[in-house]
């Protein structure tokens, strides 16, 4: 072997060593990928896996857990695990959507106000934080009562609701990053606003806003939740929060069908919510590098 050959093997080797320790040393957030990846199969595989049609009475009303129907029934004989299974796609997709749509706001009001400063900063942060002041329960509340129960509804709101947490982060780093040479230079040969804030402050900050996407979506899924346990979410939608919903409507909590009927969709939101936090902490390592050198 050449010296050149040795050379490329010891840093291949060297690489492959430094990932390895970055990865062992965040198990946690390995864990909550793997919480993820499983809860989206589960998603995609639902018609596959579910034992029942959701929507169809298999069984008798208030059925104990048994082999037929391992989480039991609800009061119309419908099977419950197969409402949980199908209750994923339509949890995470609210989740994922609604963060999409949160930090896709804050990310552009926050680009914005950091690179053009003065009065336009001062008028958009002034928005921002009289959405922060708002009492945020009461005010999901109003806005969904007044908005009509619907899931397109529901994730129009959260997002904009969401979206000042992410607008202030990234206006702080945008203003970092408006006096930089690169940002000069471009300016100076002609490059238009929209161009620079585009072409070069919009993708320096876009790991701020994956961070936050993240974060949003956990808690889009426990809001979601609690909306439709409220009665204020989409009745007719499979939603672990609508299950919740109607199991208080309907009695649940009178007898002692509330163990298969309530703990499964709460157990499912937590571990979810935990997921998504825990994968959070990793990419929050692999996108800041100060976190990375500790």
């Amino acid at each position: 072997m050449t010296a050149d050959s040795i050379a490329a093997t010891a840093a291949d080797a060297s690489r492959a060593g430094r990932t390895a320790a970055f990865l062992a040393g965040r198990k946690v957030g390995l864990f909550g990928l793997a919480i993820l990846a499983t809860l989206i199969g589960i998603a995609i595989l639902a018609p596959i896996i579910a034992p029942y049609d959701p929507n169809v009475r298999t069984g008798l009303p208030f059925e104990a857990p048994s082999q037929a129907h391992p989480l039991g029934t609800n009061d119309i004989g419908q099977d419950l695990l197969s409402e949980l299974i199908f209750g994923t796609r339509v949890s995470l997709l609210v989740g994922a959507i609604a963060a999409i749509g949160a930090v896709g706001i804050g990310t552009l009001v926050g680009v914005i106000a950091g690179y053009f400063g003065g009065l336009v900063d001062q008028i958009l942060m002034r928005v921002a934080d009289g959405v922060l002041i708002m009492p945020f329960l009461p005010l999901m509340i109003v806005l969904a009562a007044f908005a009509g129960p619907s899931v397109a509804n529901l994730v129009i709101i959260i997002a904009l609701v969401w979206w000042p947490q992410t607008a202030r982060i990234v206006r702080s780093r945008a203003m970092t990053l408006r006096s930089r040479g690169f940002v000069d230079a471009a300016r100076g040969l002609g490059a238009s606003n929209v161009r620079i804030m585009s072409r070069y402050l919009l993708p320096l900050t876009l790991p701020l806003g994956l961070a936050q996407f993240v974060y949003v979506a956990a808690q889009t899924i426990l809001i979601e939740a609690s909306l439709s346990f409220l009665g204020l979410g989409d009745p007719t939608a499979e939603t672990w929060g609508s299950m919740l919903y109607w199991a208080q409507a309907r009695g649940a909590f009178l007898n002692e069908s509330w163990q298969w009927w309530v703990v499964p969709p709460g157990l499912a939101i937590s571990v979810t919510v935990i997921g998504f936090t825990y994968a959070g902490y990793l990419l929050e390592d692999l996108l800041d590098p100060r976190l990375r050198r500790r």
